[in-house]
């Protein structure tokens, strides 16, 4: 912290963004346990003004694909949706369009894929574990919020099955978060809200899992390019606020697992 403060006085700060955080700053985060009390296991997960429900839920049977093709063990797979009031514009549920829309479903492959990486589908049994993400309130990183949301949900879930005698051992392997990071107005931010987000010259999504392993990286120019250099940077930043999230999820855990 003093370096940090020596560092401060020899050079101008950066300008406060529309919210008043620095550029390498988070959002507030916050998880709220069991909000679906049906659910196996479910969070209420907050960055800032966005607000997902995530839950998690257990079906004693696989897709008929599994069974088809002789694929042994279990699946995990998600479903993603924006509640019609989740942003200031009412958006239609999916339902209405006859079919769900290519970012809705880009966006729960994401989640599923997320999952997996740090699942060991065959501890899963033959059972299908369903993940499911809410949007509540939208402001940017919905797909980040539901991804660190989900691993939460799935993990409170799968302990609730273990316990239970449900299933024979924790098949999570590791945590995972997401958290966006891009460049707007010239200035490195890390996760954008809605009003950053909408303006910014690039845009990246990046997945971690909590031993600091990459699970994905989705990174694109909005009208513009960036360098190899500005893409190593937007990956560091995310990578400090990928470490922090990864301490809150492990701490809401603990205080969870020992409330049981």
């Amino acid at each position: 912290m003093a370096l940090a403060r020596v560092a401060a006085t020899v050079g101008p700060m950066p300008s406060p963004r529309s919210d008043g955080r620095h550029p390498d700053q988070l959002r507030p985060i916050t998880f709220e346990a069991n909000i679906a009390p049906y659910a196996t296991g479910s969070v209420l997960v907050s960055f800032g003004s966005t607000r997902v429900i995530c839950a998690a839920m257990i079906e004693p049977k696989v897709p008929l694909w599994m069974r088809q093709q002789g694929v042994r063990g279990g699946w995990l797979t998600a479903e993603y949706s924006m509640l019609p009031y989740s942003t200031l514009d009412r958006k239609p549920r999916d339902i209405s369009k006859g079919k769900l829309d290519g970012r809705t479903v880009e966006i729960q492959r994401l989640i599923g894929r997320s999952l997996r990486a740090v699942v060991d589908l065959m501890k899963l049994g033959e059972n299908t574990l369903w993940i499911d993400c809410d949007v509540l309130q939208a402001d940017g990183g919905t797909r980040t919020a539901s991804i660190t949301g989900a691993y939460l949900a799935t993990r409170l879930a799968v302990q609730r099955l273990v316990d239970a005698g449900k299933l024979a051992e924790n098949p999570v392997l590791d945590s995972v978060a997401a958290v966006s990071a891009g460049v707007c107005g010239g200035q490195e931010l890390l996760d954008l809200n809605y009003v950053e987000d909408k303006d910014a010259e690039v845009d990246a999504n990046i997945v971690m899992t909590g031993r600091g392993q990459f699970v994905e990286m989705q990174s694109s120019g909005e009208e513009a390019t960036f360098t190899h250099e500005q893409l190593l940077s937007l990956t560091a930043l995310a990578q400090k606020g990928l470490k922090e999230i990864a301490a809150l999820q492990t701490a809401f855990l603990t205080k969870c697992l020992l409330a049981r």
